[in-house]
């Protein structure tokens, strides 16, 4: 299969010119280990091959003799370095030994539990982590690119009639396959399986191997589909205890969180976090992170709906556009040196989407499904935009406000909004 460039290929070539060693961090399928591939001349892979005789060997050879496995040309990658922690200091001293950049590439699909955690260093000044998720629109050749999100925030808004040939069911449909590689060239009915594939391995291995401890997979499949019904929401962890409570029968909050705490750690949950300026009260901003999948198809998948049903089901299909609206944003702005936050308020107001550039530079943007949610959208950006000057005009104007939608055509409105079909939005 033909390698497709991702966004975060820069940094990774960029970083090896710098560090000794990088760490990519991501949910499993999401393409990690074939880019790193894509810069290395040796590999290990602690997992092994696809039979439990090399999965054991090499997480043994790993375990018992890490300097050995370190061994090969380099750029080397480490695979699934999080099996065996040991690795981390390992690779740490290696750094330090040799005191040459572009060593080693670590990739993992997991973090590691909090009791190896604690003995492994910080990786300060020897690694750079950059975080890898699945593919954007933008990289699967789905969005057009021909509005870059760079270009806005250098204030070249000359978006007028550029349009987007993503249907609305074709949207759908994009939303339940997802960013991942594999799916990208597989027909429709294929593509559709690995998303539902993906959340089985979660729920019957993946959750339970993370730290060693059996989990139920039929209460962790019931918690993720309860929390893909409040996807895009800021709604507390409390509503999905209380929602298996009332649907799936007597169990602890202790282990609801526990669950939730575990598929963070695998990268399936990819919570966007509040941006709380000192605009009004903190008293009065909500801090709460918005719930979020690090790829909008796993929603799909917990809810188990086909594209179809999504289509009809028009507030699932706005909260689910939202989360892929996320990820791919979230993909550009980190690019350009940036953060993704949403704003949220006790007073009403809320804004769905807070770029934020490490240079001070911001942007407010919102998420809408059809032409009719525009002019409310347009209202919110604009109520934030006078909260700010009003009462922090420290932080100065927002470069842009944008309302990011799955219609055809962008325009600029009559008071200064840019309306962006995501299917023509790039880096």
């Amino acid at each position: 299969m033909k390698y497709l460039p991702r966004i975060i290929d820069n940094e990774i070539k960029e970083q090896l010119e710098a560090v000794g060693a990088i760490n990519i961090r991501g949910p499993k399928w999401c393409g990690k280990t074939t880019t790193a591939e894509n810069f290395s001349k040796s590999i290990f892979k602690v997992q092994g091959d696809s039979s439990s005789n090399s999965v054991n060997n090499n997480i043994l050879l790993a375990k018992d003799n890490p300097y050995f496995v370190l061994k090969g040309e380099v750029p080397r990658v480490i695979d699934e370095w999080q099996l065996v922690p040991e690795l981390w200091n390992a690779v740490r001293n290696q750094v330090d030994e040799r005191r040459t950049p572009g060593q080693f590439i670590l990739t993992g699909s997991a973090t590691p539990n909090e009791k190896d955690s604690k003995n492994l260093h910080s990786g300060a000044g020897r690694f750079a982590f950059i975080n890898m998720k699945t593919m954007s629109l933008y990289e699967s050749n789905d969005s057009n690119g021909k509005i870059s999100l760079s270009d806005l925030f250098n204030k070249k808004f000359d978006i007028d009639g550029i349009k987007s040939d993503i249907t609305y069911e074709k949207m759908a449909y994009l939303i339940a396959r997802g960013g991942w590689p594999e799916a990208i060239d597989l027909n429709e009915k294929a593509s559709l399986k690995l998303p539902f594939n993906y959340i089985e391995a979660v729920v019957n291995s993946d959750i339970s191997r993370i730290d060693g401890v059996s989990r139920n997979p039929d209460l962790a499949r019931f918690i993720l589909r309860s929390y893909a019904r409040l996807d895009s929401t800021i709604d507390a962890d409390k509503t999905i205890y209380k929602d298996v409570v009332a649907n799936y029968g007597s169990v602890s909050e202790k282990t609801v969180n526990d669950y939730l705490n575990q598929l963070k750690k695998l990268y399936i949950i990819d919570e966007i976090n509040a941006w709380s300026p000192n605009i009004r009260s903190k008293t009065v901003i909500r801090t709460s992170p918005k719930k979020s999948f690090t790829d909008p198809s796993l929603a799909v998948a917990a809810l188990h709906i086909t594209p179809e049903e999504l289509a009809y089901d028009v507030d699932t299909f706005g909260l689910l556009f939202e989360n892929l609206v996320d990820r791919d944003l979230s993909i550009y702005v980190e690019s350009i040196g940036g953060h993704l936050n949403h704003y949220r308020d006790r007073y009403g107001l809320e804004v769905d989407q807070i770029l934020r550039l490490n240079n001070g530079k911001y942007a407010l943007v919102e998420t809408k499904t059809g032409s009719s949610k525009i002019p409310e959208a347009e209202e919110h950006l604009l109520e934030l935009k006078k909260l700010i000057l009003n009462n922090q005009p420290g932080l100065g104007e927002p470069e842009f406000l944008m309302v990011v939608t799955n219609t055809s055509v962008a325009y600029t409105t009559s008071k200064g909004v840019l309306v962006v079909p995501i299917g023509c939005l790039k880096n």
